[in-house]
């Protein structure tokens, strides 16, 4: 199966329809699957007196408060209609996450988005996990900051949207019938932290979410580097997501921990790698493998000469490459065994 890879633009536009447009544009040339911004409205997402996230003051104005930080990196509603147009037409497909239910509606009812990629903040976010469920578009969720039972929880709201009951709760969500999420949810793994400390990344938890909720398990990256990544594709990521920029000094919230075009590009490189050496579960010998058999198996041959009607024994049998003979897994049954004909030293038995 391909890995997804999403290039993560976010807030990385700086709130700049021109340099958002530069972003699809590198985006596509390092190998990006998708291009992904985010779509809110800053005064129904946070109170004026929401205060910003550390990693949020370390890279802008510390006297800013979060909503003016907000409602400085948001971009128009007919701008995602131009940003849409621009994947379109390098054929890279287009995603914004949404932060609230009119932004979601705006997403699946005007822009017609393929999927709903989903942040690890509307874990809890009731109404809105249950609006993206009666989108019914494939779901992509990130699980940061959250237990398994949030998850779980979640999950639930999803499948009750998918179910198209009536009298949503938080009682009837953990009723409802999880089955319904095969092929329609992803999980992503994520630490939300910008940039997240390698220790706490616990990679091993993407085996724990595939195991519990029984959905593909994909992977949200934060980290600086290349290594954890290329580590998710090889523990079975179906979708990595990373933060994409033009330059991580650039002032803002997420530069930091984003990826340059040139790295990004190594990224996929490396996927792509990591995706084909996988292959199958199956454990067999591979073409090239197959035509290195004769010069590095060994054989019975032998030891020294061999009379017709002479006795195999330890000291006239030998295992030696090539292969193609008599496998030495036979020795033991040809012990005291009588030879049919003669053999010089060296002779593969028959």
């Amino acid at each position: 199966m391909r890995i997804k890879v999403i290039a993560e633009v976010g807030v990385n536009h700086n709130g700049d329809i021109g340099l958002a447009v530069e972003l699809i544009n590198e985006a596509k040339k390092a190998g990006a699957d998708f291009v992904k911004f985010q779509t809110f409205n800053p005064d129904s997402l946070v109170t004026g007196a929401a205060k910003k996230a550390i990693y949020q003051r370390k890279r802008t104005s510390s006297s800013e408060r979060q909503i003016e930080m907000l409602r400085r990196l948001t971009l128009p509603k007919d701008t995602f209609v131009k940003l849409k147009e621009r994947c379109g037409q390098l054929n890279v497909n287009f995603l914004s996450t949404p932060f609230d239910i009119e932004s979601l509606q705006f997403l699946v009812n005007n822009l017609l988005v393929s999927h709903l990629k989903l942040p690890s903040g509307a874990i809890t976010h009731g109404p809105l996990l249950l609006a993206a469920a009666k989108s019914g578009l494939p779901i992509i969720l990130s699980t940061g900051m959250s237990t398994l039972e949030e998850i779980d929880d979640a999950l639930g709201a999803i499948a009750f949207g998918l179910e198209a009951r009536d009298n949503p709760s938080l009682k009837a969500f953990r009723c409802s019938d999880r089955s319904i999420l095969a092929g329609r949810v992803t999980l992503l793994h994520c630490t939300t932290e910008y940039p997240a400390p390698i220790s706490e990344i616990n990679l091993n938890a993407m085996q724990t979410l595939s195991d519990r909720f029984a959905l593909p398990v994909g992977y949200s990256d934060h980290t600086k580097g290349i290594n954890i990544y290329i580590a998710a594709a090889a523990l079975g990521a179906t979708v990595i997501e990373k933060h994409f920029t033009l330059d991580r000094e650039m002032a803002g919230p997420d530069h930091s921990a984003s990826l340059e075009p040139r790295e990004f590009s190594n990224m996929v490189a490396g996927i792509r790698e990591i995706e084909l050496a996988l292959g199958s579960r199956e454990k067999r010998p591979s073409e090239s493998e197959l035509i290195n058999i004769l010069a590095v198996r060994p054989s019975l041959v032998a030891a020294c000469p061999i009379r017709a009607g002479e006795s195999y024994s330890e000291h006239n049998l030998a295992i030696k490459r090539p292969g193609g003979g008599l496998s030495p897994m036979a020795w033991w049954d040809h012990i005291g065994q009588i030879a049919s004909r003669s053999y010089a030293k060296d002779d593969l038995l028959e």
